[in-house]
């Protein structure tokens, strides 16, 4: 009898670590990665926690054991130099930051060969005039709401991007919305539209559209063979120094490090930068 119970202690203990070891095996894929950290700016406003926010990635880089490289040069974009990045950090750009279209498909590549993405704040408003490019986002910026405090409400708390993040998140920060919004998203974190200063309703009213009372502020998505995390959060400079805020960032980095299996150029067959959507690995 002893030798049956013992027996089918070590079988659920076996079972137990099979099933547990790839989850323990996936908090550990953002040890060792490289990413680059990308800062251009177009012609427009810049924001000024650029600076705040590489110096927190970078920090981020030393405590969890990954590479952080940070640039502004479009002339990075090439495949020989993209395919040593796990991931792609742009942090609050804005407004055209490619050079050229060669440039563009050379990231469009990136993503399609299995490459990830991890978008901060004003992000959404970046190559507003390249259709791809904002649907691999998931919007287009329109407007924000003055910097204030205002709630954010988790509605997936279960996903590993939300771990450390409370069921409702009040903070101070600009309210993002935005246009375009691409079909393939998924929400993790809403603005809760009812708790911003009333003295902007008109505008939010006509910003909001048809979302009512919650607009997307925190979502993710698989797209065209890449993995992509975007938050519309993180205005402040002392966002970045922020525990909630810098535990926010990291979690979305950490996902996004978990999806990656390896750069394949094979599997990238855009030539131009308005190519039509992949269906089915096939233009």
């Amino acid at each position: 009898m002893k030798k049956i119970v013992y027996s089918r202690f070590i079988l659920l203990a076996f079972t137990f670590a099979t099933m547990l070891s790839p989850a323990l095996a996936q908090k550990h894929k953002l040890k060792n990665s490289r990413v680059l950290v990308y800062t251009k700016n177009g012609v427009g406003y810049v924001h000024d926690n650029i600076p705040s926010a590489v110096a927190c990635i970078k920090e981020l880089g030393v405590e969890n054991k990954f590479t952080v490289d940070v640039s502004d040069d479009p002339n990075i974009f090439t495949e020989a130099n993209l395919k040593k990045y796990t991931m792609l950090i742009f942090t609050s750009t804005n407004n055209d930051v490619f050079a050229t279209d060669e440039q563009r498909v050379a990231f469009r590549r990136y993503i399609e060969a299995g490459g990830g993405f991890v978008g901060v704040h004003s992000v959404t408003g970046t190559e507003r005039k390249w259709a791809w490019f904002k649907m691999m986002v998931g919007e287009t910026f329109t407007w924000h709401a003055n910097f204030q405090p205002f709630s954010l409400i988790n509605i997936d708390p279960k996903h590993p991007s939300m771990e450390g993040i409370p069921a409702v998140w009040t903070k101070e920060d600009e309210c993002y919305f935005g246009r375009e919004m691409y079909p393939g998203i998924k929400v993790l974190m809403m603005h809760d539209v009812t708790t911003l200063d009333k003295k902007q309703s008109d505008l939010i009213l006509k910003n909001a559209g048809t979302f009512g009372d919650y607009f997307p502020a925190v979502w993710y998505q698989s797209f065209q063979g890449g993995h992509v995390w975007v938050t519309t959060l993180g205005h402040a400079k002392t966002d970045y120094q922020n525990p909630m805020y810098r535990n926010h960032l990291l979690q979305g980095i950490k996902f996004i490090a978990n999806q990656y299996q390896g750069i394949d150029y094979s599997k990238a067959i855009s030539t131009g930068k308005d190519d039509k959507l992949m269906v089915n690995g096939e233009l």
